[in-house]
């Protein structure tokens, strides 16, 4: 199985932006469905964001919208997370996970193949 990597986290204050990124390297990446959940203290892992093969649908979680925007380059087989907005209830650990192959957007954790190991990010208030 492929593990995607995760990179980009860290601290920012509220209000303030950053770019979270997965490589997923392997030949089939461009085929499959990918998508970003995170994990706080305490909470269940939930969905952030998930994208098809291709890119052309998305779908994410309701605190997320309007903020958030995944996106993917298949030619870097990598998935990127532009997070805008954050609000210190964004504090997890997020992490990358690679669904199976094609349509739609994968947005249940039993859907997803495999897991990269997580990528803190904290906004302070």
């Amino acid at each position: 199985q492929v593990q995607p990597v995760e990179s980009g986290g860290g601290l920012v204050q509220a209000g303030g932006s950053l770019r979270l990124s997965c490589a997923a390297p392997g030949p089939t990446f461009s085929l499959n469905a990918m998508g970003w959940f995170r994990q706080a203290p305490g909470q269940e892992r939930e969905v952030v964001a998930a994208i098809s093969w291709n890119g052309v649908s998305t779908s994410y979680g309701d605190s997320v919208k309007g903020r958030f925007i995944i996106s993917r380059d298949n030619a870097k087989n990598t998935v990127y997370l532009q997070m805008n907005s954050l609000k210190a209830e964004d504090t997890a650990i997020y992490y990358c996970g690679v669904a199976g192959r094609g349509d739609p957007p994968r947005i249940h954790i039993f859907e997803y193949e495999s897991w990269g190991q997580g990528t803190q990010v904290t906004v302070s208030s």
